[in-house]
């Protein structure tokens, strides 16, 4: 089974032509962390002490939430995961992050800025694979409440 970590440039550029002009994008990251992180080629951001891929994950998050914020993005949910209620049983993933990003074009400038590339290793050292689908709103349900 093929890994993923970074978006190819095509997929990159279908993401903005798709999204360009629509409002507010969430995107679905789907994690599997590494048993150990793996900083080889990232000596400038590696910890002085061995540490697990969710700890360099938790790196990752600390480093670049201002600038998410920045960005005018939020976290809305993240959590642990394991197996699909519905899906493949050879699919695991080790967590879930939620991320709301103001438009397309704000998330581009976050996830290109120095600040943001200059910290960006540490997910790189963390993760073993993962996936990370952008999604728009079809209908926003957020203040209708269900009847019983």
């Amino acid at each position: 089974m093929s890994k993923f970590i970074d978006a190819s440039p095509e997929a990159g550029k279908a993401f903005y032509q798709s999204f360009h002009d629509k409002g507010k994008v969430v995107m679905l990251n789907l994690l599997k962390f590494k048993d150990k992180a793996d900083y080889t080629n990232l000596e400038e951001l590696k910890p002085e002490a061995e540490i697990s891929g969710e700890e360099a994950y938790q790196l990752y998050m600390d480093s670049t939430l201002a600038e998410l914020e920045k960005a005018g993005s939020r976290i809305l949910y993240y959590g642990k995961s394991n197996s699909f209620l519905i899906g493949p049983d050879s699919e695991k993933w080790d967590a879930i992050l939620l991320v709301e990003h103001e438009s397309v074009k704000k998330f581009m400038e976050f996830a290109q800025s120095k600040a943001y590339l200059k910290k960006a290793g540490h997910r790189t050292a963390a993760l073993e694979d993962s996936r990370l689908l952008p999604t728009n709103a079809i209908k926003d349900y957020s203040q209708t409440t269900l009847s019983s």
